[in-house]
């Protein structure tokens, strides 16, 4: 197992609600302790979990919300940074979006438009529902309960056969020290072939993600054509990624 996937596990058990021990992590992996608590210590220091004394518990910071929790947070700059993102499309093209709450926010901005959306998401899907228009693919793959994502073999497979002219793509964090991250190691896989299939592969994150250095790492800031945010992120922090990455900070409420 490499260390990633070890950390992975390590999370996953921890966000169950099990305390866990050192000694404990370092039978179950077959590694010293030393590595168990080098192990802990890097995922303290990405917020992740919170070591305690021989070993570590559960922090909300580390764990992932609800795709509920998420759709109703930020959700007046998921919707500005939405209409910023259709107004990149133009009628005809192809595209590709990933499963989350902005890029769902997203299909409903593209309601009516001549345009083909593919998607590993089945609410995303469902927006197109009674859309007479929109033409809509959905990718096969194994549903993820917590983010209401279908990722996996099936889905990165799928991926490897198809091209689109925009990819819209959704991440739990985004920082110039571990790039564009999500928590979960097969989530973080598909997510790769996701920006692989597309022309264009535009980021979509509101700004409580920027400056979050999650787990698992979906690609450098290099790799984004275009990052779409908001303006409350920390002006440093946006700086910083705007000389990695193009990046575009859309108006929100009363800005406008």
């Amino acid at each position: 197992m490499f260390a990633e996937e070890r950390k992975a596990a390590i999370v996953q058990r921890i966000q169950s609600g099990r305390p866990v021990k050192v000694g404990e992590l370092s039978k179950q992996f077959s590694v010293s302790e030393s590595t168990i608590r080098r192990d802990l210590q890097e995922l303290e220091d990405s917020g992740l979990i919170q070591r305690t004394h021989g070993g570590a518990i559960s922090t909300r910071a580390g764990l992932e919300l609800s795709f509920t929790e998420k759709e109703i947070r930020s959700l007046d700059a998921k919707r500005d940074i939405a209409q910023a993102a259709a107004a990149m499309v133009q009628d005809g093209e192809a595209l590709l979006l990933d499963s989350g709450t902005t890029t769902l926010q997203i299909a409903k901005a593209l309601r009516g438009r001549p345009v083909v959306v593919a998607t590993n998401s089945m609410d995303i899907a469902q927006v197109f529902t009674d859309d007479p228009v929109v033409e809509v693919w959905v990718l096969g793959g194994t549903y993820r309960k917590t983010t209401h994502s279908l990722v996996g073999f099936i889905t990165n497979t799928s991926l490897q056969n198809l091209h689109f002219d925009k990819v819209f793509l959704g991440a739990n964090g985004v920082s110039t020290e571990t790039g564009v991250t999500t928590p979960f190691l097969t989530e973080a896989e598909t997510k790769r072939h996701l920006l692989k299939a597309g022309t264009e592969v535009v980021l979509v994150v509101d700004s409580t993600k920027i400056g979050i250095k999650g787990l698992c790492r979906i690609c450098q800031l290099e790799e984004v054509d275009v990052l779409l945010t908001d303006h409350g992120a920390d002006p440093e922090e946006l700086a910083a990624i705007g000389e990695q990455v193009r990046t575009m900070v859309v108006p929100t409420g009363k800005e406008k």
